[in-house]
């Protein structure tokens, strides 16, 4: 039976400021004495014309899903779920339709961001895990991944400290891509192995093209891009790896053929693009590497430093090289939990950079507008 989301309204929180360091102005959307954070980075949360953002916030006691009018800062619930019927996670939205997709526990579930109606669409098989929810560019399927559940063997809390990750990875559990017919709840296995799968991420532009990943120490994982055609099962290696290479945090570039990736060769850092067919590569060397990347194309990376180096950062990519980074935010992100990792974002027309930090002990949801690259201050220009 179909529920509805609780579509209860919250006065605006958010404040702007001028970033100390930098000088740009920073939006902070979110202000309650709550956990609040964006989709993961490489998830669109916009809808309505680009004009409201979907967040995750922990109000009440519980979690659950909220948008944020971006004009006027009020903030709506999206759904009212019980708690004690499993969490919700693996959130995205589609490139097409104004439908989120999320798990709550074990159940895929369709929300309709207009009449805030929420409906069970498929359940994952008994025995695995859940995974990240992504829909196809025509907006006819969801796919999903499960790998074997591993909890009865050894610890795992890979939200919270990545507890067990170098265990699931060793185990080489059995791993499986489904597509969910979003109209009928019809699944089909469309790719499955003995390696741990996670990370599938459906081309923007290309409706039977994914990528997937095999996950885990990523100085140890082998080869860990891979693309897939859903229509025929078939898998090739994305940027194949070499030994010593630690490649990972891919993602699609908004033309739906080109991927973004970082890492480390055996000599540096470095930063990367290239086609799903392993045609068009680029790839340089970074100073001042950060735990993610992103980017809409080539021409603009944004990076989030780390713990120790609590920056927003931009690259300019020129004439071969990456020029920077400069400084767009400091953001103080303590990392603590996988929730309140940065995980920076452009925004659709790349005029600002969506991040999550907890400065101040409370995970909160920021837009940094984007200045002039070059009014930036250098990151080698502060203290280490």
């Amino acid at each position: 039976m179909a529920t509805t989301g609780k579509g209860s309204h919250w006065a605006p929180e958010w404040k702007t400021f001028k970033d100390p360091v930098s000088g740009a102005m920073i939006h902070q959307l979110t202000n309650y004495k709550c956990l609040s954070n964006h989709l993961y980075f490489t998830e669109s949360g916009w809808y309505d014309g680009d004009r409201k953002l979907i967040i995750i916030s922990d109000r009440e006691n519980r979690t659950n899903l909220f948008g944020i009018d971006l004009e006027s800062g009020e903030i709506t619930q999206l759904t009212d779920l019980d708690p004690e019927k499993g969490r919700i996670g693996a959130v995205s939205k589609s490139p097409v339709r104004e439908e989120a997709y999320f798990y709550h526990g074990d159940t895929l579930m369709v929300l309709d961001l207009r009449s805030l109606q929420i409906c069970p669409l498929y359940t994952r098989p008994k025995g695995y895990t859940v995974g990240q929810t992504n829909a196809t560019a025509d907006g006819r399927y969801i796919c999903t991944y499960h790998s074997q559940d591993l909890s009865n063997r050894f610890r795992i809390d890979l939200g919270h400290g990545y507890v067990g990750f170098r265990e699931i990875f060793e185990a080489h559990p059995h791993s499986m891509i489904v597509k969910v017919d979003i109209d009928s709840g019809k699944s089909e296995v469309v790719f499955e192995e003995n390696h741990w799968i996670t990370h599938v991420n459906t081309s923007p532009k290309l409706p039977h093209i994914l990528t997937f990943c095999h996950e885990g120490p990523w100085n140890l994982v082998e080869q860990r891009i891979w693309g897939l055609d859903i229509n025929t099962g078939k898998s090739w290696k994305i940027r194949p790896q070499i030994p010593e290479e630690a490649i990972g945090h891919e993602y699609w570039m908004i033309d739906g053929e080109h991927i973004g990736y970082h890492g480390y060769t055996p000599k540096r850092p470095v930063y990367g693009a290239i086609r799903y067919d392993n045609t068009d590569q680029v790839e340089a060397p970074l100073t001042y590497s950060s735990t993610h990347f992103h980017s809409r194309m080539l021409d603009l990376i944004v990076g989030d430093g780390s713990r120790t180096d609590p920056y927003v950062l931009l690259w300019r990519y020129r004439n071969g090289q990456f020029e920077g980074p400069k400084v767009l935010a400091q953001h103080r992100g303590s990392f603590h939990i996988q929730r309140v990792h940065v995980h920076p974002r452009f925004s659709p027309d790349g005029k600002q950079v969506l991040y999550t930090a907890d400065p101040q002990g409370y995970g909160q949801v920021f837009l940094a507008d984007v200045p002039d690259f070059d009014s930036l201050p250098d990151r080698s220009s502060l203290p280490s």
